[in-house]
C-alpha cells in the first residue's frame, strides 16, 4: 500500500511540474510556430533576413493585417464576414475615383464612409434581422464587387495625387507609412479589446451570446457596431492598394478573405466566437507572409505554393488544437 501511495504522490508532483511548461506552449503557441518559421527561413535562404526583405513584406502584409484586425473583431462575436475582398476593392476603386477631382483628405474620408456603408447594411441583417453572418457578407461580397465594377466601368482607374504616392512608397524612420498604419490599427484593437468595455462585451457575446443578452446588453448594438468596423479596415487597405499602384482596379483583392480567416485561425481564435487576440492575428498575418515569401525566394512556382501553404495552415492549426487538448 505505501508503494502504491508514493507511486501516486510521484506521478501527482510530476503533472504538477510539467503542466506550468503545457500551459505556456498552450498560451504561446503560434508565437513558437512563428519561431521555429523564422529559423527556418534564415537556413532557407540567406536573403530573408535582409532589411530590404523585410520591410518589403511587412509593407505587403500591411493591407492583410488591417483586414485581419476587423476579421478578428467579426469572429470574436462567432461571425464571418466574406465580403472583406469586396469592399477592398470597392475602397480601392473609389479613393482612385475621388482622388480625380478631389483632394487627397475628402478623398480618403468619402471612401472610408462609402465602404462603411457596406458594413451598416451587413450589421442591419445580422444583429436586427437575424440571418447568418456567412449568407449576408456573401451577398454584400457580391454587391460590393459589382459597386467596384460600376464604378471603374470594368477598367482600372489612374490615381492622381502626389501624396498618395509619398505614403505608399515613402517612409518614416526607415519604416514605410503603410507599416506604420498596420501598427497604429493593431495597437487600437489591441488596446480596444484588451482594455474597453467594447472589447471585453465582444468577447463574452462571442462566448455566450444568451447570457450576455439576459444581463440587459443590447447585443445587436455591439454586432452592428463590429460589421461596419470591419468595413471601415477594409477601406483602409483598399487605400493602401492604391497608393501602391496608383491604380483603383475592381479585381484586387479576391481570396483575400480567406487569407484573412486563416490568419485569426492561426492566430488561435476560435471560429465559434470568444477567443483571439490582436497580436496573435498579427503573428499570423506574419506567419501567413513568411510562408509565401520564402517559397518565391526560393523561386518555388505559384501553383505549388497553393498546395504547400495549404498544408502548413492545416499542420498549424492541428498543432494548436492538439495541444489544446493534451492539456
Amino acid at each position: 500500500m505505501l508503494r502504491i501511495a508514493d507511486s501516486k504522490l510521484g506521478s501527482d508532483t510530476a503533472k504538477r511540474f510539467s503542466l506550468p511548461w503545457k500551459s505556456i506552449l498552450v498560451k504561446y503557441n503560434t508565437v513558437f510556430i512563428f519561431i521555429v518559421l523564422l529559423i527556418i527561413s534564415s537556413f532557407l535562404s540567406q536573403a530573408f533576413f535582409t532589411e530590404a526583405n523585410i520591410f518589403n513584406l511587412l509593407r505587403q502584409l500591411s493591407g492583410l493585417a488591417i483586414i485581419s484586425m476587423g476579421m478578428l473583431l467579426v469572429i470574436l462575436i462567432g461571425g464571418i464576414d466574406l465580403s472583406v475582398g469586396s469592399v477592398l476593392a470597392l475602397g480601392c476603386v473609389l479613393s482612385a475615383y475621388f482622388l480625380q477631382s478631389l483632394p487627397l483628405p475628402l478623398a480618403v474620408v468619402l471612401t472610408i464612409v462609402c465602404c462603411t456603408l457596406i458594413g451598416v447594411g451587413s450589421g442591419y441583417f445580422v444583429a436586427m434581422r437575424g440571418i447568418a453572418s456567412f449568407v449576408v457578407t456573401l451577398a454584400f461580397m457580391t454587391i460590393a464587387r459589382g459597386l467596384a465594377f460600376i464604378v471603374s466601368k470594368g477598367t482600372p482607374i489612374k490615381a492622381n495625387s502626389t501624396a498618395l504616392v509619398e505614403f505608399g512608397s515613402g517612409s518614416f524612420l526607415g519604416v514605410p507609412f503603410p507599416v506604420w498604419l498596420m501598427l497604429v490599427i493593431f495597437l487600437l484593437v489591441g488596446f480596444l479589446l484588451k482594455f474597453t468595455t467594447f472589447g471585453r462585451l465582444i468577447k463574452a457575446i462571442g462566448s455566450n451570446e444568451t447570457a450576455v443578452g439576459l444581463s440587459g446588453i443590447l447585443v445587436g448594438r455591439y454586432k452592428f457596431i463590429v460589421f461596419a468596423m470591419s468595413a471601415a479596415l477594409c477601406s483602409l487597405a483598399g487605400i493602401i492598394s492604391t497608393s501602391r499602384t496608383l491604380v483603383g482596379s475592381p479585381v484586387v483583392g479576391t481570396g483575400i478573405e480567406l487569407d484573412a480567416i486563416a490568419a485569426v485561425v492561426i492566430g488561435g481564435a476560435s471560429l465559434s466566437g470568444g477567443r483571439g487576440t490582436a497580436l496573435n492575428t498579427l503573428i499570423g498575418v506574419l506567419i501567413l507572409g513568411m510562408i509565401s515569401n520564402i517559397m518565391n525566394l526560393m523561386n518555388v512556382a505559384a501553383y505549388p505554393q497553393q498546395v504547400i501553404k495549404g498544408i502548413i495552415i492545416l499542420i498549424a492549426v492541428l498543432l494548436q488544437g492538439g495541444m489544446k487538448k493534451k492539456i
